[in-house]
């Protein structure tokens, strides 16, 4: 039927085709439908379905639902293309090439007569070079189509390593920027540092001589606070004193007579300086002699 409604009765050929490719292939069922404008356009040929031997999905001239297009169909020229030509085609072309073997056909062998130049036509050199060139393409697009998932996969990858190399490019910024400010603070902390020894290098206290500051004038003192000083410091001083009294007294250098009357005045001492320490807490102020 055409597409304008017109039918028309075509002649059916269908029939099982033996090739010599093994001795285990199986026959290979054909249908042909010859066109209504035969012989100038070619049949039509098809390959019956057989869910026991489909066909292969890598034949170059079969496809998957059995439409068979050769380059003798494809280069239908009347009138040196005819039906019987045709069909001898065919059981050459399955004899290389079985549709129901999914294995790539083998050159012939050296002895075989097709082997040389002088007994293989045109048409058959054509066929076999299409199948050469349609094999090697299915194995190019088959090692294409595995390269790029491989580099699809690395390309994920190169995607997560990129995020976190961004990742980690961010935390060293903001690491650098609390570097940055933390020296900025520092610097405004040294430079108030040199301000202030400048405004406070000509003091009292200070080492003028050498340029560097003594630990007493690094620090500012009220009376109080040199009074307690004082006594800690006289306190320490008797404690001294007295270590080297005993020491004295177990070597003989002084009498015992002599030891105790100063160990007495040093004690007297020493109660009036630890009292005046603890009223000096206590916010009262008293003079540095215990009279």
């Amino acid at each position: 039927m055409h597409n304008d409604g017109t039918e028309v009765n075509l002649l059916c050929a269908s029939g099982c085709v033996h090739v010599a490719a093994s001795a285990s292939a199986p026959p290979i069922p054909l249908v042909i439908w010859v066109h209504e404008n035969y012989p100038q356009n070619p049949p039509l040929v098809f390959v019956s379905l057989d869910p026991v031997n489909p066909i292969h999905r890598h034949h170059p001239f079969v496809d998957t639902s059995g439409v068979t297009s050769p380059p003798y169909i494809l280069t239908w020229k009347f009138p040196s293309c005819n039906l019987s030509g045709l069909l001898r085609n065919l059981v050459q072309l399955f004899s290389y090439d079985h549709p129901f073997s999914d294995s790539p056909p083998s050159p012939p062998p050296p002895c075989s007569g097709f082997s040389h130049p002088s007994f293989v036509s045109k048409k058959e050199a054509l066929d076999r070079l299409v199948g050469m060139v349609y094999y090697d393409m299915a194995a190019l697009q088959e090692s294409t189509a595995k390269e790029i998932e491989e580099l699809s996969l690395s390309q994920e990858k190169l995607k997560s390593r990129d995020v976190f190399i961004t990742n980690m490019i961010s935390e060293m910024e903001e690491e650098r920027a609390k570097l940055k400010e933390r020296a900025y603070n520092w610097a405004e902390e040294a430079d108030r540092l040199v301000n202030w020894l400048k405004v406070n290098d000509g003091r009292p206290g200070m080492a003028l001589d050498a340029g560097e500051v003594e630990i007493e004038g690094a620090f500012e003192m009220d009376e109080k606070s040199n009074l307690r000083l004082d006594c800690s410091a006289a306190d320490l001083a008797i404690d001294d004193v007295l270590y080297k009294l005993d020491k004295a007294l177990e070597l003989e250098a002084v009498s015992f007579d002599l030891y105790l009357k100063q160990v007495r005045i040093l004690a007297r001492e020493q109660f009036f300086l630890r009292a005046r320490e603890l009223k000096l807490d206590g916010m009262n102020i008293l003079p540095l002699s215990p009279n």
